[in-house]
């Protein structure tokens, strides 16, 4: 039998296997609804002790990364009494900055996962580098009274230029202290809050704004970066200004910046131009989304703007839900598929939904599903080290596409970090609130427990 022969008789024998095996496999003689879908994002409920171990090694990662000490920066030798602070005195380096609004954010995460685990090492992380920010803070603030023009390691909280610089951190250490924190914490949150509410720009009818990048400019980003603030000083004090404030913000931002069509918020408003470009920027989204949630765990009850608040959180969580991908991200634009999927929104939307849920503010059947599914998608972005990826790491604000689209991500990124410990603990509380089971191969709440 010659080659030619002998190729066209295997490949006979196998197209007849081929063709036996089609026959015999079939909707009838086999179960095809227990082929396993090739899903890329794993796909059910995690265990909590799964949950923990991924948030274990963000915690471990950062531990070593963000220390709370003072040095010489001449001599690099540590100032462990803070009465000798003066020019010289520098933070230790390390890969993210302590004062920083981000940095605000994973405060308030470390305080979460503490609160849903009971492992004190989350809470004694934010205890530790407030008190030290605190402790530090006078003699800085002296410093910058003398000396204004010098570098100050603790600029932004000693004299807070936006609301980046005072919001997201007062509202940790407003948080810390409502849960038996250091009360030298205080005079630093009466400070920033203070800027928050009276200081920073505002339009005629008070809502926040900035003079950037255009005049009378408001940014969706700064939700975030205030009503936490207000929401929790309200709480704090006892004051109904800061709540009414908190809630005005909402309201009035909504009513210039979100699309009740997509149920979405555009980036940024412009006062003075009359066609306003809508690029819905996840982590934005995420803010606002992020700022009504807090708001709603401390505003009371029977307040006036509650029941307005929280018919637009569900208006919000609404649209968000729509656009989610099938691999759990969210993208970079939230209606652009062809813009990148971006982690730090992701882990946002994923706390904000299981938050909610477990407030009993969104359909636990409908959300939670999405929720556990974004949580799974963050999950894949944290590495062996603890390091989260497929965060956009640039802020900035604009009216068109391509600044959206090739913003660089980078796990040096302090954006991603808080939320993904903000994501993982309350993913921790909704999965000891409810029961979730595999039914008809897709997950679905099976019980409240």
């Amino acid at each position: 039998m010659n080659s030619k022969i002998l190729l066209i008789t295997l490949w006979l024998f196998t197209f007849s296997l081929v063709a036996f095996g089609q026959a015999k496999t079939n909707d009838v003689t086999t179960p095809l609804h227990l082929l396993k879908p090739d899903y890329v994002t794993p796909y059910g409920a995690p265990a909590v002790d799964t949950v923990k171990a991924i948030l274990d090694r963000v915690y471990n990662y950062l531990s070593q990364v963000t220390p709370a000490q003072l040095v010489d920066k001449r001599t690099n030798a540590a100032i462990n009494d803070f009465s000798r602070i003066d020019t010289n005195s520098a933070l230790k380096q390390g890969d993210f900055r302590l004062t920083s609004y981000e940095w605000g954010v994973t405060y308030s995460g470390m305080l979460l996962v503490g609160e849903a685990t009971g492992d004190t090492r989350y809470t004694d992380y934010t205890r530790e580098r407030l008190n030290f920010i605190s402790n530090a803070f006078p003699r800085f603030k002296q410093l910058h009274e003398k000396y204004p023009d010098a570098t100050n390691p603790l600029r932004q909280p000693v004299s807070p230029h936006a609301l980046d610089d005072a919001g997201a951190v007062a509202a940790a250490m407003i948080k810390t202290l409502r849960a038996g924190g250091n009360t030298g914490l205080r005079p630093v949150v009466n400070h920033l809050v203070d800027y928050v509410a009276n200081k920073e720009f505002r339009l005629a009818d008070g809502t926040l704004a900035r003079n950037r990048p255009q005049k009378n400019t408001i940014w969706l980003d700064d939700l975030y970066m205030a009503v936490p603030a207000l929401a929790q000083m309200g709480k704090l004090t006892g004051d109904n200004k800061y709540y009414e404030d908190a809630v005005k913000q909402i309201l009035q931002f909504s009513k210039r910046m979100f699309n009740k069509e997509k149920n979405l918020y555009m980036h940024g408003w412009v006062e003075e131009m009359n066609e306003h470009p809508q690029y819905h920027w996840a982590r934005a989204n995420g803010w606002a989304i992020m700022a009504m949630v807090e708001l709603l765990d401390v505003l009371p009850e029977n307040h006036a703007g509650r029941k307005a608040v929280l018919d637009q959180l569900q208006l919000h969580a609404k649209g968000l839900k729509s656009y989610q991908s099938g691999q759990g991200f969210w993208h970079q634009l939230i209606d652009r598929n062809d813009s990148y999927l971006e982690t730090s929104a992701t882990a946002i939307y994923a706390y904000c939904f299981a938050r909610a849920i477990n407030k009993g503010w969104l359909d636990a059947k409908a959300y939670a599903p999405a929720a556990i599914l974004a949580w799974n998608a963050v999950s894949t972005k944290v590495t062996d080290r603890g390091q989260v990826e497929g965060t956009w790491h640039l802020a900035g604000m604009a009216f068109d596409p391509a600044f959206y689209y090739y913003r660089p991500v980078n796990v040096h990124a302090a954006h991603g970090y808080g939320p993904v410990l903000l994501a993982g603990g309350e993913m921790i509380n909704l999965l000891k609130n409810f029961v979730f089971e595999i039914t008809d191969s897709s997950l679905q709440l099976k019980s409240k427990k």
